[in-house]
């Protein structure tokens, strides 16, 4: 898995740093990623933010290293273009984080989500509250030439660390632009995350890499 050392025109860049969603963010000029906090009493904790460190090694995007907590149902959402989503257990989104989540996607948001090591009760939940929130019955699996796979790294498997197989990755467009991609099985990179683990079920292997790819393809497209 070679990377394509993907060099992001600073042209470009700088047009998506002046779009409305990320005007008044902390430090200008920088990439912020939003860590929701959403439901009762959920949040993303166990979601390692080492992948942003490697964006900025290997484009020439500048990060936040860090993950900035965002409660889901505020107006500060909107000052992040791209925000991750991840957990274990049931939940219900609020009728407000609903409506945030689908706003929020409609102006150019972005969000990465995935089920913590698989977590099927998680993973129920999500697709339940995404219908609720943006009225799709499914999403779409993105296949193997799609760009994502190879937008930083060249992805060409899936693998699992506690079962033969891969898994895949899905998503959701609105208006030909790709606004969201979720993975059930994890994509938490737990091996970069202190004080968490994935003793409950499955982990993309090479998920920092994904991870990666995720967010350079949102910034691009």
């Amino acid at each position: 898995m070679k990377s394509s050392h993907l060099k992001i025109p600073l042209i470009l860049l700088s047009l998506f740093l002046a779009f409305p969603l990320a005007v008044g963010s902390a430090k200008e000029g920088i990439v912020q990623c939003a860590n929701l906090i959403y439901g009762p009493g959920k949040t993303s904790t166990c979601f390692s933010d080492e992948f942003l460190s490697a964006v900025q090694r290997e484009t020439s995007i500048v990060t936040d290293r860090r993950f900035k907590p965002v409660k889901l149902d505020s107006e500060d959402l909107f000052r992040y273009p791209f925000a991750i989503m991840t957990g274990e257990g049931d939940f219900s989104l609020t009728p407000k984080e609903r409506t945030n989540l689908a706003t929020y996607l409609s102006r150019g948001g972005f969000l990465l989500a995935s089920a913590g090591c698989s977590n099927a009760e998680w993973d129920r939940a999500f697709r339940r509250e995404i219908k609720a929130a943006l009225g799709v019955d499914d999403l779409e699996q993105l296949t193997a030439d799609h760009p994502v796979f190879s937008t930083v790294f060249q992805i060409d498997d899936l693998g699992l660390n506690k079962s033969e197989g891969n898994g895949h990755l899905e998503g959701i467009s609105r208006e030909g632009r790709l606004v969201l991609i979720y993975s059930a099985d994890g994509l938490n990179n737990t091996a970069n995350a202190p004080g968490c683990c994935c003793c409950g079920g499955n982990e993309l292997t090479n998920s920092l890499q994904i991870n990666v790819n995720i967010l350079a393809y949102a910034l691009l497209h």
